[in-house]
C-alpha cells in the first residue's frame, strides 16, 4: 500500500462526508378553463357548475399531494441510507488510519530485527550457534533462536494481515462512496419531484377565492367522512368493537406522544420536534415508547409484523394507499392520529378516511 494510494483513499473519504444539496424550484401551470362562446342562433348550453369545478380542483390537489407523499418516502429512505453510508465511511476512515499506524510499527520492528542481525556480522542465529564452542551457550542460544524466529514470523504474518485489511478497508470505502453518491442522486430526484408537486398543488389552491378555499376544506372533510362511513359499513359489528381494544403499555406511550403533537404542521422530511411528516410522526412516537421502527411508511409496511385489521388495537400503525405512501397511528374507536399533508397539521381523523393497505404492529 503506497502513500499515493492511501492519499487518494483519504481524499475520497473526506469528499464522502459532505452532503449534496441542490435547491429546486418547480411550478406547474393550472389547467385553463375554456368555455365555448354561446351561439347567437342557439341557446347556450349550461357549463359545469362551480361546485363541480371545485370538486375537480380538490381531486387534482389530492393527487398532487399523494404523488408528493410517495416522493417524500423515497427521499426519506435515501436520506437514511446516506446517513448510514456516511457513518460507515467514518468508521472505515478510522480503521485505515489505525491500519497505517500499525503497519508503520510492524515495519519498525522488522527493521530492528534486521539491524540486530547486521550487528551480529550478518550471520543468521543458527550459523552463530554452530560456530559456538560452549555447549551451555549453544543450548541457551537454541531457545533464543526459536524465540527470535517465532517473533519474526509473527511480525511478518501480522504485517501481511494488516496490509490485506488495509486494502479491504480501502475497497469498502470506495464501495460505500459509490453507494453514497447513488443515494444523493436519489435524494435530488425525489426532492425535485416533491417540490414540483407541492408547488403545483399550492398554485391551484392559491388561485381560489377565500370563500372557495373554505369550501375546498369542507369538500375535503366531506370526502373523508364518506370514506369513513363506507369503511365502517363494511366492518362487522364485532370487528368494530374488537378494534377498540386495550393498547399495550408501549402502545399507550406511543399514542401519548403522537397525540401530544396535534396542531403541529406537516413538513416533508421532518421528524420533529416542531413539525412532522406522516412517517416521521409514527417513528418518533414509537421511539418515545422505546421501540425503534423504520423511518418511512413503506419500510414500516415492509419490515414490521403485519396483523389482520380485525385484530387491530390502539397503537398499531395503519398503512394507506397501494404504494404504502401514508401511515397513521390507530388510537381507538375508529380514529387515527396522523400528519396529513403540506398545508395541514397533525390531527385526528377517521381510520377509514383513506384507502387502507394494511396494519402493522411495532411491538408484536
Amino acid at each position: 500500500m503506497n502513500r499515493r494510494h492511501c492519499a487518494a483513499a483519504a481524499i475520497t473519504l473526506v469528499c464522502a462526508l459532505s452532503l449534496l444539496t441542490a435547491p429546486v424550484q418547480a411550478m406547474a401551470a393550472p389547467t385553463p378553463d375554456s368555455t365555448p362562446s354561446p351561439s347567437a342562433s342557439a341557446p347556450s348550453s349550461p357549463g359545469p357548475s362551480p361546485e363541480k369545478d371545485l370538486e375537480k380542483v380538490r381531486e387534482q390537489i389530492e393527487t398532487l399531494y399523494r404523488q408528493a407523499a410517495a416522493a417524500t418516502d423515497a427521499y426519506n429512505l435515501a436520506e437514511e441510507q446516506t446517513k448510514k453510508q456516511s457513518g460507515e465511511i467514518v468508521k472505515l476512515a478510522k480503521a485505515i488510519v489505525d491500519g497505517q499506524a500499525r503497519i508503520a510499527e510492524l515495519k519498525d520492528r522488522a527493521g530492528a530485527q534486521a539491524r540486530e542481525q547486521y550487528r551480529n556480522g550478518g550471520l543468521p542465529p543458527g550459523a552463530q550457534l554452530v560456530l559456538s564452542d560452549d555447549p551451555q551457550l549453544f543450548l541457551d542460544g537454541v531457545n533464543k533462536v526459536r524465540t527470535s524466529q517465532q517473533a519474526s514470523k509473527t511480525v511478518l504474518a501480522e504485517l501481511n494481515r494488516t496490509q490485506e485489511d488495509l486494502e479491504t478497508y480501502t475497497q469498502d470505502a470506495s464501495s460505500n462512496w459509490h453507494k453514497l453518491e447513488t443515494n444523493r442522486v436519489k435524494q435530488a430526484k425525489a426532492k425535485k419531484k416533491i417540490n414540483a408537486r407541492i408547488a403545483s398543488a399550492e398554485k391551484l389552491e392559491s388561485e381560489l377565492e377565500t370563500e372557495e378555499r373554505a369550501r375546498l376544506r369542507q369538500l375535503e372533510q366531506e370526502a373523508a367522512n364518506r370514506a369513513q362511513s363506507a369503511w365502517l359499513a363494511t366492518r362487522p359489528v364485532q370487528d368494530v368493537a374488537a378494534i377498540s381494544g386495550e393498547a399495550s403499555a408501549a402502545g399507550k406511550a406511543a399514542i401519548a406522544f403522537a397525540t401530544a403533537q396535534i396542531g403541529k404542521p406537516y413538513v416533508w422530511g421532518a421528524t420533529g420536534p416542531g413539525s412532522y411528516d406522516c412517517s416521521g410522526l409514527t417513528m418518533k412516537a414509537w421511539a418515545a415508547a422505546g421501540r425503534p421502527i423504520p423511518r418511512t411508511s413503506q419500510e414500516q409496511w415492509r419490515l414490521l409484523p403485519r396483523i389482520d385489521i380485525k385484530d387491530m388495537r390502539p397503537g398499531d400503525l395503519i398503512i394507506y394507499h397501494a404504494d404504502a405512501s401514508h401511515v397513521a397511528m390507530y388510537v381507538g374507536d375508529g380514529t387515527i392520529v396522523h400528519s396529513p399533508r403540506p398545508g395541514r397539521h397533525v390531527t385526528l381523523a377517521g381510520a377509514g378516511s383513506m384507502k387502507i393497505l394494511g396494519v402493522v404492529r411495532p411491538d408484536k
